[in-house]
């Protein structure tokens, strides 16, 4: 039971303050998050938020940095097009 209610309290929390869900579940990070998401600075936890990006993938991004523009991704050959269209408005490539 107290396990049960942690989970609901933080999963209150996380949708509420931001800041706590980047310490939690991936799938929470994802939904409070609102800025894209940094592949030259992102976890593999963060990188796994993505649609189509798993921990193979996510391993394979961090291994390739770093990246001048975020359609680097397709040009290293590290996600497919298909992927990276579905997830281009939701990644940056800051330097």
């Amino acid at each position: 039971m107290k396990a049960l209610l942690a989970g609901v309290v933080a999963a209150v929390l996380a949708l509420i303050t931001p800041a706590f869900a980047a310490q939690g579940d991936p799938v929470l990070v994802a939904q409070a998050k609102t800025e894209p998401i940094d592949i030259n600075r992102a976890t593999a936890e963060e990188l796994m938020t993505l649609k189509g990006i798993g921990e193979a993938r996510a391993k394979a991004i961090i291994k390739g940095r770093p990246y001048a523009r975020k359609d680097d991704l397709v040009r290293k050959k590290i996600v497919p097009q298909s992927i990276y269209d579905d997830i281009k408005d939701k990644i940056i490539a800051k330097q």
